[in-house]
């Protein structure tokens, strides 16, 4: 494993000579903006080896993307090479058909601490709650960035996660507003604590996730990359583009449903993506 070819790969090439936070957040939009969330593995009859080497062979050499596990256990191996201070955090995450957070841990996240600040450092959890910059571990304060406003709560030990919804705007749509939010309406994300962990305390759940039938995980082919305006993201058969803050708090949705041919080009054209075996979406 090569860090240069790390950077080839999310197409760095700037200085890294400071382990910062300016250069810290230049990686992090870097790796998140060419490196899919993506389950397609899965969806795909391919097993998914939660270790160092596979997830480096899979994501930088075969340009593949990967969910949590993967796409965070890469980032948080690059960091440590550049000499920053990151642990590995599990987190829980939220489900809003049952409005409860998991029962187990099904999350991971990075901390990274520069200058005695905690900053939460997350690049794996796509679409539309992926945060763009390295969030300070700070209870009860706004942090304004372009895809909406992220904040942290700390009760107890027990940090929330959460991001203010904002409104989206459907061109095909008669109606010209959905999911319109009620003011101060907050999307919860997941909920964590600050007990570092070992990337091999998630071997069961990555096995798991590969298994249970009854995870979203399983039942849909996901793949979403953010780009410089918003995002991309393919779910089954259905591909979305979003760009945020179209107008003011209002973010645009494009909304198209692919054929099976148009889904293998979709994921070679947006998300430069090409797949060994066939994707059953």
């Amino acid at each position: 494993m090569n860090i240069q070819e790390y950077f080839a790969r999310i197409s760095y090439n700037e200085s890294h000579k400071d382990a910062d936070l300016q250069t810290l957040t230049v990686i992090f939009q870097h790796h998140i903006q060419t490196i899919p969330f993506e389950n397609l593995s899965m969806h795909c009859g391919e097993t998914i080896e939660l270790d160092l080497q596979s997830t480096y062979n899979k994501i930088v050499r075969k340009k593949r993307g990967g969910w949590c596990l993967e796409s965070n256990h890469l980032l948080f191996w690059a960091l440590q090479e550049l000499g920053y201070d990151v642990c590995i955090l599990g987190g829980n995450s939220y489900e809003p058909a049952k409005k409860a957070y998991t029962a187990e841990i099904n999350h991971v996240l990075l901390k990274v601490v520069i200058e005695g600040n905690s900053y939460i450092v997350d690049a794996g959890f796509g679409g539309a709650y992926q945060a763009w910059q390295p969030l300070m571990l700070i209870s009860g304060k706004d942090q304004p960035q372009i895809p909406g406003i992220f904040r942290f709560r700390e009760d107890n030990g027990a940090w929330y996660f959460e991001k203010v919804k904002r409104k989206h705007y459907i061109p095909e749509q008669s109606v010209p507003f959905t999911d319109t939010p009620e003011l101060g309406n907050i999307r919860k994300i997941y909920t964590f604590t600050l007990e570092p962990r070992h990337i091999n305390d998630f071997q069961e759940l990555n096995t798991y996730l590969q298994v249970s039938p009854d995870n979203i995980l399983q039942k849909k082919s996901i793949c979403s990359l953010q780009t410089t305006e918003g995002l991309y993201a393919l779910v089954g058969w259905t591909f979305t583009e979003m760009k945020y803050n179209y107008t003011e708090d209002v973010d645009l949705l494009q909304i198209t449903t692919l054929t099976d041919e148009e889904v293998e080009k979709t994921l070679k054209e947006k998300f430069n993506i090409v797949l060994e075996n066939k994707l059953v979406p």
